[in-house]
């Protein structure tokens, strides 16, 4: 790691797997890459690498760059770990687009793709319906923001019917509210 407040951000397996890897450098080599150029120079990689990048379904961010390098490259694997919504890249990624646009550009997919469901960061319905019965009153307005239109629906029908929350609803894209 070049840069101390980068062993900020890592927690305590991260540090022990750093240390292994220094103690076996012939094994494997990981590099944390934090800044836009180190970023950059990735692309210029042609073999021999694991790109591991985090953003919210592939539609911002760093990710966007090493996917249009990428996808074009039948040689390359991509693995989406979580949920992808409707309407993203990462959606069209997973239901199998052979042409993307990012930036404007036509990228062809001849990279193969992979997913592994279940690894979402976001808590599921239950999990969120738990968070909620701990609240003594219901909040003046409640908007259900995230998700497919038809689990945001079940949420706030679960909303109402278990809790009594009247004055939940999921808003209409492009729809404003003033509070």
């Amino acid at each position: 790691m070049d840069n101390k407040s980068d062993t900020e951000l890592i927690d305590k397996e991260t540090h022990e797997l750093i240390r292994w890897m220094d103690e076996h450098s012939n094994k494997v080599k990981i590099e944390f890459v934090a800044d836009v150029e180190h970023s950059r120079a990735l692309n210029d990689v042609r073999s021999g690498a694991v790109i591991i990048s985090a953003s919210g379904m592939c539609d911002a961010g760093r990710i966007k760059y090493h996917l249009r390098e990428n996808l074009p490259r039948s040689e390359c694997s991509l693995l989406i770990t979580g949920f992808q919504a409707a309407g993203t890249l990462g959606r069209r990624l997973v239901d199998g687009a052979k042409l993307v646009r990012i930036f404007g550009q036509p990228i062809p997919v001849k990279a193969r793709i992979y997913t592994v469901g279940g690894l979402s960061a976001h808590a599921d319905q239950a999990a969120l319906l738990d968070w909620v019965s701990g609240f003594k009153k219901p909040p003046g307005q409640t908007f259900v923001m995230h998700g497919e239109a038809s689990a945001s629906a079940a949420f706030v029908d679960a909303l109402k019917t278990k809790f009594g929350w009247m004055s939940v609803r999921s808003p209409k894209r492009g729809e404003f509210i003033t509070l």
